[in-house]
This record gives structure tokens, sequence and C-alpha cells, in this order.
């Protein structure tokens, strides 16, 4: 797996697709599905941070209240 810092969403939602299936497969002993499972909640929260900070700078974009779209700096954690 990539670097999880380095991941955009579309690459996250891949790699948790590629794990999902894998793991409905049932071919995976106890101790790898627990890695994957692992890997795979990693996974999903980096998406949601990845949606949070996008829907955070969606609405600095829309709450002008001027019909002014004025892109303001988002910093992130």
């Amino acid at each position: 797996m990539s670097k999880q810092k380095d991941l955009n969403f579309e690459v996250a939602m891949k790699q948790l697709e590629e794990i999902a299936n894998e793991l409905e497969k049932n071919e995976l002993d106890l101790d790898k599905a627990v890695e994957k499972f692992e890997e795979g909640m990693k996974l999903s929260k980096k998406c949601s941070e990845i949606l949070e900070n996008a829907e955070k700078k969606i609405t600095i974009l829309i709450n002008d209240g001027k019909d002014n779209f004025n892109e303001e700096k988002f910093e992130t954690e």
C-alpha cells in the first residue's frame, strides 16, 4: 500500500475496494484477514478525512454571502 499521506481519494477508494473483495472471498487465514481489515479501516478513515476537507473548502467558497466566490486558505491538520 502507498503511504496514506500521499493517497488521493480515488486511489484510496480503489485500494479499499480491492481489500473488500479479498475479504469477501473468504480465502484468507484469520491473521491475514485481520491485517486486511485493519488496512481497510485506515483507508476508510483517510477517505473520510479527504471528503471532510473537501466539504469544508466548498463551504468556505459558498458562504461568502455576497455572490462573490472567494477562495480562502483552508489549512488541514
